[in-house]
């Protein structure tokens, strides 16, 4: 039986694709999802990859979630955590539920699901763990001081759990895309995308969700186990450290 890999916002845009890849790469996929029970349906009917239904910033159902896909598959060998949410807004007319919401999603559910596997894979002296961040993670973004805060927060998060796994078989690593074609994108007026975005990048054009998964392929795999605790820009040049 093949590695298992559990990817979580697994059944649209960048997870999806990361779903996919990983399946075709021979891993043995299941993918969660929050609230759209159609598209997730849809995605599991069209790929045969399960698709499975949880809040990530609920520590227990993170555990109740984990212990299913265990019983179903075996024990979770790659973790990808991409699950993310936005509630945009500058930070004098934020409110406490944006904050709270976008912190409790994108950073804590971080801990619930990494706190669900990291013991299996210490038993077993094996696992990799790859963290969905942000270029804006990186460089900050206008509106986004919780988003920004919480994926910043991802990279720190991905450095501290790699040392405290390096010498028991388990990498811990990052990827920060910039703008990739997806969904949330299409909500991007064209006007904006071309005057606004486009001239940022470098390339000349939006990154496409295959590009992420890809290195999320080479990161799963076994000749990646000499790369720890390190962050993956792919955004097309636009920001460079």
């Amino acid at each position: 039986m093949g590695r298992v890999a559990l990817v979580t916002g697994g059944t649209r845009g960048i997870g999806a694709a990361v779903s996919q890849a990983l399946r075709a790469a021979g891993y043995l996929v299941a993918a969660t999802y929050a609230a759209n029970t159609a598209a997730a349906e849809a995605f599991a009917s069209r790929t045969g990859i399960s698709a499975h239904q949880w809040d990530i910033s609920d520590f227990d159902a993170c555990a109740a979630g984990v212990r299913s896909v265990e019983a179903s598959l075996g024990p979770i060998d790659i973790l990808v955590n991409n699950a993310g949410i936005v509630r945009d807004s500058t930070l004098h007319k934020m409110t406490r539920p944006q904050w709270d919401a976008v912190i409790r999603t994108n950073l804590d559910g971080l801990f619930n699901m990494c706190r669900q596997v990291i013991e299996g894979m210490r038993a077993r002296k094996y696992g990799r763990v790859i963290n969905i961040s942000s270029i804006n993670g990186q460089k900050g973004q206008f509106g986004q001081t919780n988003y920004c805060a919480a994926k910043a927060g991802e990279l720190g998060f991905t450095r501290a759990l790699a040392l405290e796994t390096a010498r028991l078989g388990i990498t811990v690593n990052a990827i920060c895309p910039g703008y990739v074609h997806t969904e949330m994108l299409d909500a991007v007026p064209p006007e904006v995308l071309e005057k606004s975005i486009l001239p940022q990048i470098p390339v000349g054009r939006l990154g496409r969700p295959e590009e992420i998964a890809r290195a999320v392929v080479f990161l799963a795999g076994e000749d990646a186990g000499y790369i720890t605790g390190s962050t993956l820009s792919i955004n097309g040049g636009q920001y460079m450290i």
